[in-house]
């Protein structure tokens, strides 16, 4: 028999019992929802997480006091607490002993301030970022309107600010800010510049803080912070190129062990970041909610499958006097075989395209409400497919079997 005369039949096999069809269908568009829904809800996630990631550029990498990663145990903690803090001296260094860098800059940062202007003020969540005119490139978020940092800013310590989008128009809804005097934690400073819009769809405030002169903020603020500590100077780094973002790392670290008198053997007392590492990061943490997501889907698949040979079987069993007719006019073995075996497989593979469109729709659903921009991950589309098809041979091959071998007499007389 052509293979396409049997594809016909085993879809009429499937139309002509609707309602088994369905239900059989419902433990397959279930096991492939959840793993694309999940999957594409990770994906939409993790695009946006590496755009946003990607601050710093593919050649600029940041060195804090405390670990890129955030605290793992207390010891972790306890050990970061008592490093020595780094310096706008060492950052000096860098920018004097690394040949591979061109640009250098300094943060120190503090959060939870008001600013205000005429009687309008904003909610008390702004950052205050002292900074130098590094600022910008390295972290990638331009002055829009007015000018940047200047040289002459920090070696005065100039009370002037550039202000986040997100101030900008909150006190100046109607009027260019730039000129204008604003109280920052009740200070004042001259406005010179505004930074362009940078939404964050985790919530980050972009928009909402302020950079003055990092000399600024140390005469204003001290060297320690409200809990006493010493404020330690993020220092961000521009390698010359991205090819030599490695070298550049490494002479850094080298610099700096030699200044902050790090032995041999002794680990670094300082940490790096840069956008891949906090990539890299993210993928490690979603790692086992992919695979949890899989091994649920599969654990689902299985279980369909089951249901499937179950229902193969029992059709098997109800079409045993066709398939003696069949037989008895001259159809062979291996078509009754191919035949049962493709309405397992187009069962299933139907299943996966309607959990698949499920699963894409579920999954960007997080888009609809969130600055997220919509995801398919197409990949993850073939290899639900590929599962379907694995699990319309494996469990539809007993029941196509079984109705290959059937004697056509014995069969013909079946009630």
């Amino acid at each position: 028999m052509d293979p396409r005369e049997v594809l016909a039949e085993s879809l009429h096999a499937l139309v002509a019992n609707r309602l088994r069809s369905a239900l059989t269908l419902v433990g397959i568009v279930l096991g492939v929802t959840s793993i694309i829904a999940v999957m594409t809800a990770l994906a939409l996630v993790q695009a946006t997480f590496e755009r946003e990631m990607s601050v710093l550029g593919s050649q600029t990498f940041q060195v804090q006091k405390w670990p890129a990663g955030g605290f793992s145990s207390d010891v972790v903690r306890r050990r970061a607490m008592r490093r020595p803090p780094l310096t706008l001296k060492e950052a000096a260094l860098i920018r004097d002993r690394v040949p591979t860098v061109d640009i250098v800059g300094s943060e120190l940062w503090d959060f939870g301030f008001v600013v205000e202007y005429k009687g309008v003020q904003t909610n008390p969540n702004v950052s205050i970022c002292g900074g130098t005119p590094e600022y910008a490139p390295n972290n990638t978020h331009y002055v829009g309107m007015g000018r940047n940092l200047s040289p002459m800013d920090v070696r005065t310590a100039a009370r002037v600010a550039v202000i986040g989008f997100g101030i900008a128009k909150k006190l100046f809804p109607f009027t260019d800010p730039v000129g204008t005097d604003v109280l920052v934690d009740h200070r004042k400073y001259r406005v010179i510049g505004v930074f362009d819009e940078k939404k964050s769809a985790f919530g980050g405030n972009f928009d909402n803080y302020v950079l003055i002169p990092v000399t600024t903020f140390a005469s204003v603020y001290g060297s320690t912070d409200r809990n006493g500590m010493a404020r330690s100077v993020n220092i961000t780094v521009r390698s010359k190129t991205p090819a030599l973002l490695a070298d550049a790392i490494e002479q850094t670290r080298q610099v700096l062990r030699r200044e902050r008198n790090v032995r041999p053997g002794e680990p670094d007392n300082f940490d790096f970041f840069n956008s891949a590492s906090l990539i890299t990061q993210f993928n490690k943490m979603s790692a086992g909610i992919k695979l949890a997501a899989f091994v649920i889907g599969i654990v689902a698949l299985i279980v369909a499958g089951i249901g499937i040979m179950n229902i193969m079987l029992v059709a098997v069993t109800e079409r045993t006097r066709e398939i003696g007719l069949r037989k008895a006019l001259g159809a062979r073995a291996s078509s009754i075989r191919l035949q049962f075996l493709l309405e397992a497989v187009v069962l299933c593979n139907i299943g996966g395209v309607v959990g698949i469109a499920l699963g894409f729709g579920l999954g960007n659903l997080v888009a609809v409400f969130t600055h997220f921009e919509p995801r398919v991950p197409l990949e993850w589309a073939f290899i639900g497919l590929a599962f379907c098809s694995a699990v319309g041979i494996g469990f539809g091959m007993l029941p196509a079997v079984r109705a290959s071998r059937l004697d056509p007499i014995e069969a013909l007389r079946y009630e």
